[in-house]
């Protein structure tokens, strides 16, 4: 990570539950996830660039085997979708806009009801 993200990295996500504005920071919000989710796999769907900014949507899949948060472990798979929108500065990564699908993997999860099917 250090190689790709400047120190002073900061992300933009409203559904983080801790904020994410060095690139240390960085690795411990990762860190989490891998290890709620130690199979979690993550897809390129699109990746785009202009200027300053890429644009990656995804597809990430994995099995909550650990605590992710306040979720004690389901043992259920996951699959979310999202787009993160990265600015580039001195050939790393600066800033980061995150818009993930959350609901949609805790209704997976079973932390909460799906909604019923018609």
């Amino acid at each position: 990570m250090d190689a790709l993200y400047t120190p002073d990295f900061v992300q933009h996500d409203p559904q983080s539950p801790l904020p994410v504005n060095s690139a240390a920071a960085l690795k411990l919000y990762v860190g989490g996830f891998r290890m709620a989710l130690p199979d979690l796999t993550m897809s390129i769907d699109d990746l785009i660039a202009e200027g300053d900014k890429v644009v990656w949507r995804f597809t990430g899949r994995g099995h909550q085997t650990g605590q992710f948060g306040p979720i004690p472990p389901t043992g259920r798979e996951g699959v979310v979708t999202g787009t993160v929108t990265f600015r580039c500065a001195g050939g790393k990564i600066a800033e980061a806009w995150v818009n993930v699908d959350n609901l949609g993997m805790l209704q997976q999860l079973g932390v909460i009801p799906a909604p019923a099917a018609s």
